[in-house]
């Protein structure tokens, strides 16, 4: 498996991080994975509560040096809720 495209939000505060991920998922195909570089503690509930909106997961969470590190995949349903 591919290694993850990175999404460094290191440095910004909600709702950036998530905003970042967004884009960078925008034209991902279903079971395309990120990791995303944040440093706002926000992101460990944000990012959750947009996979759970986009249909895809969270896969790992990770914190290391003050930065976290939130591996997701994206989901396979395209028509997934967005609000």
């Amino acid at each position: 498996m591919s290694d993850p495209i990175v999404v460094d939000a290191r440095g910004h505060r909600c709702p950036v991080p998530s905003l970042k991920l967004m884009k960078a998922m925008q034209d991902a195909a279903p079971g395309a994975r990120f990791a995303l570089l944040a440093t706002d503690p926000m992101a460990r509930i944000d990012v959750p509560f947009l996979m759970s909106q986009k249909g895809g997961k969270v896969l790992a969470v990770e914190e290391a040096d003050g930065t976290l590190s939130l591996t997701i995949e994206t989901g396979g349903w395209p028509d997934a809720p967005t609000d």
